[in-house]
């Protein structure tokens, strides 16, 4: 049976496993923010790796693979800045609120996570705390220091197979209650790709999957749309690059032909 140490009152990251999130590129001039929420699979040694095997620990469970390349790549390729997770969406998943089920997940598809399982309220109150509070600061204060108000963008991956099902969609074009861009990138999408792309999949706002979008872009007004691209499409290093470049350009279009629509709406 796996043990966690049960003391709250020491840290939950070390002094050097700090900071729980990371600006990429902070001076990035465009007029867009990055943001990825699930980039890192790193587990703080306090919670003796969650009581997972490598492989669990390696696992999409644990991570968005191969997401933090891509996002990396496209806000050089934009010269906008990144907000990302620096700790496993196992510890805390910090595209949910606190109060989210799934934010300190017990199972993951069919991966169980002993060290999720029973947390206590203090155990539960620490890990927002110490993991989603500086990383959802540091998404305000990376909008705040925009000069004119920012685009929006959430970069995440996704499996081939979910539950034994094979998902069709190759690209998941995802928005809450303002489509706008998503809208425009949709519409856009046979100009740069030949990929399968869809809207609000494979996870749509009934699934929670938006909650960044609601927390840091609608109460702002912001043009904002969530990518989501199948993890076989980001195997290796150039796959993400090639992938960054088709995004950011794709992107770029979107963003112009959606603010141009809203101009004239107004």
């Amino acid at each position: 049976m796996f043990h966690m140490a049960a003391d709250t009152d020491s840290l939950l990251l070390t002094e050097d496993e700090r900071p729980a999130a990371r600006v990429f590129n902070p001076g990035g001039r465009a007029g867009v923010v990055l943001v990825c929420e699930h980039a890192s699979r790193f587990i703080p040694a306090a919670l003796g790796g969650l009581g997972l095997n490598e492989a669990g620990r390696r696992s999409h469970a644990a991570w968005d693979i191969g997401a933090l390349d891509t996002a990396r790549a496209m806000a050089e390729a934009m010269d906008a800045p990144l907000v990302h997770s620096c700790v496993s969406r196992l510890v805390y998943d910090c595209n949910r609120p606190p109060e989210a089920p799934d934010a300190m997940p017990a199972r993951s598809e069919r991966i169980v996570v002993p060290g999720n399982e029973g947390l206590t309220e203090a155990q539960r109150a620490q890990r927002v705390r110490e993991v989603f509070v500086p990383f959802s600061a540091l998404v305000e204060q990376t909008l705040d220091a925009r000069a004119d108000p920012p685009v929006l963008v959430t970069v995440h991956s996704f499996t081939p197979v979910y539950m034994g099902r094979p998902r069709a969609a190759q690209i998941g074009i995802l928005h809450d209650t303002d489509s706008r861009l998503a809208d425009a990138m949709l519409e856009s999408a046979g100009r740069h790709t030949e990929l399968r792309v869809a809207r609000n999949d494979p996870y749509g706002p009934e699934d929670g999957v938006t909650y960044t979008l609601r927390r840091h872009g609608l109460p702002r007004g912001l043009l904002n749309v969530m990518i989501e691209v199948r993890n076989d499409l980001l195997r290796t290093p150039d796959d993400c690059a090639g992938m960054a470049r088709l995004l950011a350009g794709w992107l770029e279009e979107a963003i112009a032909a959606a603010k141009e629509g809203g101009e004239r709406k107004g």
